[in-house]
């Protein structure tokens, strides 16, 4: 893999580019391993309380919610960016990176919109840890990390539809788990309820197409932030294969 000083040409032109925000600032990579160990508490947390008699899940339902998987690729992806060095990873870790946000703030934005229970207001913090740590802190934090640390590769416009292949998949897997055993992960996911296939089908194309604008913004927000880093516009910038 290339030094920093290939990822970022123009470090060696202007030292102070983008230095206070270089993934490999010890305060950067101190507070990714933080929150990433959080992220990861929490999930040991939830699976603690689903082997507890009347708990609403078992251990086989938390693992199949797109909650738990998202924040479980979150942690491992911030404690991995915490304990190594931007040169010591594979050169699409942005990419990767890039996909966790997406499924973070997606994680978020339709707890607040579609799964919080009745009356709970989706800018409120007061919230039972684990939930506050997976619903709240961890899709607000991965959004400011891509927005303000200095990323090193370009993706192409392919990227945000490659993005959105893990949330079709995962959307074919919960239905065809809850025709199997009577379990959907999520109500508007579930075709038995008031309005059926059509209901079901209609929020899950809103969520897929809001996916997908959040998607595309992740994906320009980060080639800025390279193009940034470079020093120069961003199609002259380096990509690599998605």
């Amino acid at each position: 893999m290339s030094d920093v000083s290939t990822l970022f040409p123009s470090i060696g032109r202007n030292p102070d580019r983008n230095k206070s925000l270089h993934p490999d600032r010890t305060w950067i990579r101190v507070l990714r391993f933080g929150v990433g160990a959080f992220v990861l508490a929490a999930l040991i947390q939830k699976t603690f309380d689903a082997t507890l008699p009347g708990s609403d899940v078992d251990i086989g339902q938390l693992y199949s919610q797109f909650t738990v998987q998202s924040n479980l690729a979150l942690g491992l992806v911030l404690v991995a960016s915490a304990l190594l060095r931007r040169r010591q990873l594979p050169q699409w870790w942005d990419h990767l990176f890039g996909a966790v946000v997406v499924y973070l703030v997606m994680t978020g934005t339709i707890y607040a919109v579609l799964v919080a229970p009745p009356g709970e207001p989706w800018w409120s913090w007061d919230l039972y840890w684990p939930q506050l740590a997976h619903h709240r802190l961890a899709p607000v934090f991965v959004a400011l990390d891509w927005l303000l640390v200095t990323r090193t590769v370009r993706g192409t416009w392919r990227r945000p539809l490659a993005w959105l292949g893990y949330p079709a998949a995962f959307l074919v897997f919960s239905w065809v788990r809850g025709a199997l055993d009577g379990w959907y992960v999520y109500d508007f996911l579930d075709p038995t309820l008031a309005g059926g296939w059509p209901a079901a089908l209609t929020t899950t194309a809103q969520v897929l197409a809001a996916s997908l604008v959040m998607a595309l913004l992740v994906h320009l927000t980060g080639n800025g932030r390279a193009a940034l880093a470079a020093g120069r516009p961003q199609g002259e910038h380096r990509s690599t294969p998605d």
